[in-house]
């Protein structure tokens, strides 16, 4: 067993094989250590994510060594009673024929060695409702992926990478090779049990013009009490018009935690930062949800009197009374609006995302916990529209005042920004070169990033020492995944919770928000303020 860093919150545990992953992870869950936050259980790893002023790294690899020097013979073989699931596939993806040649088979031998044994689930992760399955035929083992993962595969593709199989649930990027779709609702819900698959059932594929979908009964999720937002009870006497939603607002919270084992990530506000500001300057409790809005364009009318604040990006502000009367005001401030006053954020300056918070809380209801819009995951409230009307909420006042400490600076469009990064997990996945290559080049940010992650391009690509499929494994915000194209992905809070491209670095926590103001257009140098050492 080897426990490798995965940034300065997470480690990454290396295990024999699946039966040794899944039962250190059943054994981690019955008994939890302190400061963990999170388990993400994959093929050969399990990553544990933690909360550093709980405990440290070291002490936490040493209490998960221990955890899995007890597993015995039955914790390997330990299983769910098997629930077994059908699946309809039309057998017509765009990569069938790759796999027919890869495998030095006909694309009928593909279909019929996919449908003709029982697939088991392993593990969810990547987006709610997709799930690892392992066995099925020998022939799939270890097919690799695509070079470069599409950034959309359709909702319902089937598709094959590694070990394993899977079906997309929703839309999503993706870099598995796609043999098929399928009608069944992976991830609905409007059912009592919204994943059609969970871990511990078996699936069996067929082809579309044989049979019928049997469903079956899914456990309840659980989800941690403390992520449940604050009640928004009774009849509010205030309410916010959006007069203009912009380029993409978004309802968010800290986010989502404790629903991995459905395959969701935490999501949340990117900038957490100027989340619990926003909350503070009107004074609420600094985890409220608020609204997240990207580059300006946000105008708000107030529908009787209000209090609002915007803190993150540089952006203008501007308030028109009902009268027509209009007026510059100060963002990082509490804002009181009379009725029909519409605020109105400008194009930032500096920054990208500005964080609207509303006295009293904004009126959303939460979904498995949480208000926050996971974008990958499409969960949580939908995306505002102009004209839509959110009511003012009832959450209590908070004591906590606004902390009096400068506002930092944010990057404007051209700028180099420097980022703090701790090699690993899988550093030791790429040459010498490579590393100094990471730290050396300037890396541009694309206009294909958003809140799942920033795509980078640099001048010349991150070369491997290793070039063998990589089985997927658990990711953590601000992880750096390297493709085999060489060119990076930095995570953010929408990131998939699972990934089979190599992470050479994870972004240190103290630059997470600042990543999220990042423009694209700037560049990126990355310094490495940890080597790549085992735990």
């Amino acid at each position: 067993m080897r426990v490798l860093p995965a940034g300065d919150a997470a480690l990454l545990v290396e295990l024999a094989d699946l039966a040794h992953t899944l039962a250190l992870y059943r054994a981690l869950r019955s008994e939890a250590l302190p400061g963990v936050r999170e388990l993400v259980p994959a093929a050969c790893t399990l990553l544990v994510q933690f909360e550093p002023d709980e405990v440290s790294a070291q002490t936490l690899a040493a209490a998960v060594r221990a955890r899995a020097r007890l597993l015995d013979g039955a914790a390997l073989t330990a299983t769910t009673p098997a629930t077994t699931v059908e699946i309809p596939v039309r057998y017509e993806g765009e990569d069938l024929a790759f796999v027919a040649e890869h495998l030095g088979i006909s694309v009928q031998e593909v279909i019929a060695r996919h449908t003709g044994a029982p697939w088991q689930a392993a593990f969810a992760g990547f987006a709610p409702g997709f799930v690892y399955l392992a066995g099925g035929h020998p022939c799939f083992a270890n097919l690799p992926r695509r070079a470069t993962p599409r950034t959309r595969v359709p909702a319902g593709s089937v598709a094959l990478a590694g070990d394993f199989s899977a079906v997309y649930p929703t839309a999503s990027p993706g870099g598995w090779q796609l043999i098929g779709t399928t009608d069944a609702a992976m991830w609905d819900l409007a059912r009592a049990q919204p994943a059609l698959v969970q871990p511990g059932m078996q699936v069996r594929f067929r082809r579309a013009d044989a049979g019928h979908v049997a469903p079956a009964p899914q456990p309840t999720a659980k989800v941690h009490e403390q992520n449940m937002a604050p009640a928004l009870d009774g009849q509010a006497p205030a309410a916010i018009e959006i007069v203009n939603a912009g380029l993409q607002t978004l309802v968010q919270d800290l986010g989502r935690h404790g629903c991995a084992g459905l395959g969701i990530s935490p999501s949340g506000a990117l900038d957490a930062p100027a989340l619990r500001l926003a909350n503070r300057l009107v004074g609420n409790a600094p985890d409220l949800p608020v609204l997240e809005a990207v580059l300006g364009g946000l105008a708000l009318r107030a529908r009787g009197r209000v209090t609002l604040a915007v803190a993150g990006a540089d952006a203008p502000l501007t308030l028109r009374a009902a009268d027509g009367a209009a007026w510059p005001v100060r963002s990082h401030a509490p804002l009181a609006l009379d009725d029909g006053d519409v605020l109105t954020l400008g194009a930032p300056a500096a920054g990208v995302r500005s964080y609207v918070a509303l006295r009293g809380g904004w009126r959303v209801a939460p979904v498995l916990g949480s208000c926050s819009r996971d974008t990958l995951a499409q969960l949580g409230p939908a995306p505002l529209r102009t004209g839509d009307v959110l009511g003012v909420g009832n959450a209590p006042p908070h004591a906590c005042a606004a902390p009096q400490t400068p506002r930092p600076d944010l990057p404007r469009a051209g700028d180099t920004v420097v980022l703090d990064v701790l090699l690993g997990p899988r550093s030791d996945w790429f040459t010498p070169e490579a590393i100094a290559l990471l730290q050396r080049q300037h890396w541009r940010v694309t206009p294909q990033s958003n809140r799942v992650g920033m795509r980078l391009a640099g001048d010349a690509p991150l070369a491997r020492a290793r070039h063998e499929e990589l089985p997927s494994e658990g990711t953590a915000s601000g992880a750096l995944q390297v493709p085999a194209s060489g060119q990076p992905v930095l995570f953010l809070a929408d990131h998939p919770l699972t990934g089979g491209y190599p992470v050479i670095a994870v972004l240190a926590r103290h630059h997470l928000a600042l990543a999220a103001q990042i423009p694209v257009g700037c560049s990126l140098r990355f310094r490495v303020i940890a080597p790549f050492e085992e735990v």
